[in-house]
């Protein structure tokens, strides 16, 4: 799956992340930091940190929950530490455009090389996630292209780097969406990508669209 919203992310300048960290990597002072039970909160929560307030915020939440701080810029933060059980993944954190607000987050698990790995990556975080929020509300898992991927892993992978192979799932929690899905860039690296997106912040988002028109 392409969202245009990863993409924009993924094309952020590598150097950005390297050279922002001296001072934004400094952390937060804990008693200063509110923790929002996510229980009571109206919001989507990722990993126990419900998905409100400004991007400062939510990272000072994020780094209290044992993630590091990489770099900012343009409303995107890069943090990394481990989810699920994965070590070192990249997390995403990107704000309401034109406003301070953090709507959605993306975590990029580690790359595979291998189809083996990477469909068990996707399969475990699938399980995972369906006995958490139940059944997905839709699920699209199949090879594209003109012919049929053989047996080979190689093939397979090959797939996956031509933009050839679509395994997605997405879950309705009511208080948001969760996408699960495979993804490449360009035919360098795969892996599997996993996005959360509050519904209030988002409706927030399509408002704005609607004023615009």
């Amino acid at each position: 799956m392409k969202l245009k919203n990863y993409l924009l992310l993924a094309s952020l300048p590598i150097f950005f992340f390297a050279c922002n960290t001296n001072q934004e990597n400094k952390k937060e002072k804990s008693d200063t930091i509110k923790m929002i039970d996510p229980e009571s909160s109206k919001h989507l929560a990722f990993k126990g940190v419900p998905i409100d307030g400004t991007l400062k915020e939510y990272v000072a939440r994020m780094q209290k929950s044992g993630f590091s701080l990489v770099g900012t810029e343009d409303g995107v933060a890069l943090l990394q530490g481990d989810f699920a059980g994965h070590k070192k993944c990249k997390v995403y954190v990107s704000t309401i455009e034109g406003n301070d607000i953090v709507s959605f987050i993306i975590v990029e698990f580690p790359e595979h090389n291998t189809w083996e790995y990477l469909y068990d990556d996707y399969k475990h975080l699938k399980e995972l996630l369906t006995e958490k929020y139940g059944q997905p509300s839709s699920v699209k898992e199949e090879f594209q292209g003109y012919r049929f991927p053989n047996e080979s892993d190689d093939d397979k992978i090959r797939k996956v780097r031509m933009d050839e192979c679509k395994y997605e799932t997405r879950f309705d929690t009511g208080k948001g969406e969760i996408v699960l899905w495979i993804e490449h860039e360009r035919t360098i690296s795969t892996f599997v990508c996993l996005q959360y997106s509050d519904k209030i912040n988002r409706t927030i988002v399509k408002q704005q669209a609607i004023n615009d028109l």
